[in-house]
């Protein structure tokens, strides 16, 4: 029998995801492209809502079958049994993805597939629900490959990396660096709580308050809510039972972890610093628990006396356009003159300051190693939205000519789109 769950995450993050998912109780893991196929029971599905740090959304797999033809997908979308999850005080959106499908129109299909539910719930309850695209109580996705179609229902509402902490500022400028994103960055560094963490380009602060809800063991949904509380068959009990036991882990976890943490965030926009410090606050992390400085990455030094793990986004080109539209020719070579110039004293840093310390570095640029002067040991394919990355891994040794002092290393230009949320 098919997996009844999946769990949909950024590409890259499948792996990790499903190692999270086995540790949440989850079984028969299986990642595919996009996400993880797994099995469980309502528990499951609830913990995996409330506590997954790397997914994007948690669907419950009500159809299967296979079609040829829109009126497959009708009656496919007929055939179940809507009613056990809402009904017409319920407002409904359906959304259809495909893979290899051999349907003409996806919006035609997306058409039969809202057919078939409100069909259906006409027939049994006498009425059906109304369709709202933005904020509806009840979501359906359809995920059509050439030969099958699979219908799921939605358990996340909001996507699950909206923790509820962001302001609405936030997500002005540059594309910001989702938090279970930020989440996967944390994972695939191998960084635990035990370790020293620095972001030397945080912006909002995404990376350090994801490090921080991990060391002082905050679950991510703790602050928000979610799509599975409206539906029909929703466990309240057992749901106040798990949102209890989080409070309680996130109490002890602050108080453990208050005097153990040792996570450091900069950036050279004090606005940016300031914007991190408001979202540290509404993210429930203690206060100064994260140390948060306004600092040129170029003059940055090591904010702990012991080696750590450095993990940041610094800014790239595609950013800066997705911002604000692509630039003039000129300016477009400016700004990567200044780029490179910037990563190059951010180097020259690195291999000076850091002696014995790890780098994780996300960037579409592929030439970052050689603009930072550094051999990377490890690179791994992750895409920011639509934007195809590399998340770069180097060990830091010392070279030669070593910075002396803060007048050694040369001031980088400020990047365009520096102020940006990540």
């Amino acid at each position: 029998m098919a997996p009844e769950l999946f769990a949909a995450c950024p590409r890259g993050l499948e792996a990790a995801l499903a190692a999270e998912l086995a540790g949440l109780g989850a079984r028969d893991c299986r990642a595919v492209p996009g996400g993880v196929l797994f099995g469980g029971d309502r528990e499951v599905a609830y913990r995996a809502n409330l506590w997954s740090r790397l997914a994007s959304r948690v669907l419950r797999r009500v159809a299967q079958r296979r079609y040829r033809d829109d009126d497959d997908l009708y009656r496919l979308a007929l055939g179940a049994e809507w009613e056990r999850f809402f009904d017409a005080g319920h407002s409904l959106r359906v959304d259809v993805s495909a893979v290899r499908s051999p349907l003409r129109s996806l919006n035609f299909a997306t058409l039969r597939v809202k057919d078939g539910i409100v069909d259906r719930l006409r027939e049994r309850t006498g009425e059906r629900p109304s369709i709202d695209t933005r904020a509806p109580d009840a979501r359906v996705f359809a995920y059509l490959e050439d030969r099958e179609a699979t219908l799921y229902l939605d358990l996340s509402g909001e996507p699950l990396f909206k923790r509820g902490w962001r302001s609405g500022r936030d997500d002005k400028g540059e594309a910001p660096l989702k938090e279970n994103l930020a989440a996967g960055l944390l994972a695939l560094s191998g960084w635990t709580p035990a370790v020293p963490l620095y972001d030397p380009f945080c912006g909002s602060g995404t990376i350090a308050i994801e490090a921080g809800q991990v060391a002082f063991d905050i679950a991510p949904g703790l602050s928000r809510a979610f799509g599975l509380e409206k539906l029909l068959d929703h466990d309240s009990g057992l749901w106040a039972a798990l949102r209890a036991e989080a409070i309680r882990r996130a109490q002890a976890g602050t108080r453990r972890g208050a005097a153990t943490a040792r996570l450091a965030a900069s950036d050279i926009d004090p606005r940016a610093v300031e914007q991190a410090r408001r979202n540290i606050e509404r993210a429930g992390l203690p206060a100064r628990s994260i140390d948060t400085r306004v600092v040129d990455a170029a003059r940055s030094t090591p904010p702990f006396d012991v080696p750590g793990i450095i993990l940041a986004n610094p800014p790239y080109g595609e950013r800066i356009e997705a911002a604000g539209g692509s630039a003039p020719a000129a300016a477009a070579r400016r700004d990567a003159a200044r780029h490179e110039q910037a990563m190059s004293a951010f180097g020259a840093t690195l291999r000076a300051r850091f002696t014995g310390w790890q780098a994780w570095l996300l960037s579409s640029d592929r030439e970052l190693p050689r603009q930072l002067g550094m051999k990377e040991r490890r690179r791994t394919p992750l895409y920011n939205g639509a934007i195809e990355c590399r998340l770069f891994g180097f060990e830091i040794f010392g070279r030669p000519g070593r910075l002396s002092g803060d007048d050694a290393a040369p001031p980088a230009p400020a990047t365009p789109g520096r102020s940006s949320p990540r």
